[in-house]
């Protein structure tokens, strides 16, 4: 049986915790691997290269949006035979897709709905699928895991970076805080950002306690991971590195600043976050609270899962 997964949201974190649990599902259900039509955004090359559920992965190009776009991708997708889809999303549009390449069992959101809550939308589906309870807690497999870290170390990631400004703590805050920490325990320190979080990396860099960090500015996707499987904690803003450690099974604590923690800090019990000070259970894509977040707050919760 060939089957295909739809879920074409543009973050890492968005494929991991609206996606990742819900593939593993459907996989279990009809006994075979799923192929998955994602946007190249997602990484899902460099996050699921390990995981036996997964059979191909399907870059959704360019050249696939539009009226034109409808009938190349049917064509692509009718090469393939596929005997299921599953269309995580409400758009008539990948509906029209499936059926123009032939595929005779769709199951799909409710078309033309416009708001949801990213995980349970996707849990809700996908039990009405499997008739099973599907549990949100993401498993990101991988086959190796960095074994060479020294055990005399506490090993911390720090994300750093951010989908934009509003979602960020201040880099001086993230210096402060290893600054504290390692008064009271031996620490090593992971920042975790890209090539364009450069400006970020070097001053923790060339702060007292970044002399001997681990920049991840130059690793893939694919090759952190073996790192952060490993840390024994990963302090991060609400970015793809938090969502990528408690798929390893590490814990996260989270900041949220400006994105709803009920949509994307609930899926987790190894996520532990942080709010503004005033919010609780409140924080939305308008809330722009990076200066209220308690530095006193994030710290006592960091010592805290360190023990």
């Amino acid at each position: 049986m060939k089957l295909l997964l739809v879920t074409v949201r543009y973050g890492i974190g968005d494929i991991i915790l609206a996606g990742l649990p819900y593939i593993h599902a459907l996989s279990k259900k009809f006994n075979s691997k799923i192929s998955l039509l994602v946007k190249e955004s997602s990484r899902a090359n460099d996050l699921f290269a390990d995981d036996d559920h997964i059979d191909e992965i399907i870059a959704l190009k360019n050249d696939m949006d539009g009226v034109k776009g409808v009938f190349k991708l049917s064509k692509e997708l009718k090469k393939r035979n596929f005997d299921k889809i599953f269309i995580f999303n409400s758009s008539l549009r990948y509906n029209l897709v499936a059926r123009l390449a032939g595929i005779k069992s769709i199951y799909q959101y409710p078309l033309f709905r416009s708001k949801d809550n990213i995980v349970h939308s996707a849990k809700i589906f996908t039990e009405s699928i499997t008739n099973e309870i599907v549990s949100t807690e993401p498993n990101l497999i991988i086959k190796k895991a960095d074994k060479d870290m020294d055990e005399n170390f506490k090993h911390i990631c720090l994300g750093v970076s951010a989908s934009g400004p509003t979602k960020r703590w201040n880099i001086n805050n993230y210096i402060r805080l290893a600054e504290e920490m390692v008064k009271k325990t031996k620490c090593k320190f992971y920042i975790a950002g890209g090539e364009k979080d450069l400006d970020l990396i070097n001053e923790f860099k060339n702060s007292d306690v970044g002399k001997n960090c681990v920049s991840f500015e130059k690793l893939s996707i694919k090759e952190t991971l073996p790192i952060i499987k490993n840390m024994n904690l990963v302090v991060s803003n609400d970015t793809s590195w938090a969502h990528i450690a408690v798929a390893l099974k590490v814990r996260a604590l989270t900041l949220f600043m400006d994105s709803p923690v009920m949509a994307y800090g609930r899926y987790s019990s190894r996520m532990v976050t942080v709010e503004p000070e005033g919010e609780k259970n409140s924080t939305t894509h308008d809330t722009l609270g990076k200066d209220k977040i308690s530095f006193d707050t994030v710290l006592s919760e960091a010592l805290k899962l360190l023990n």
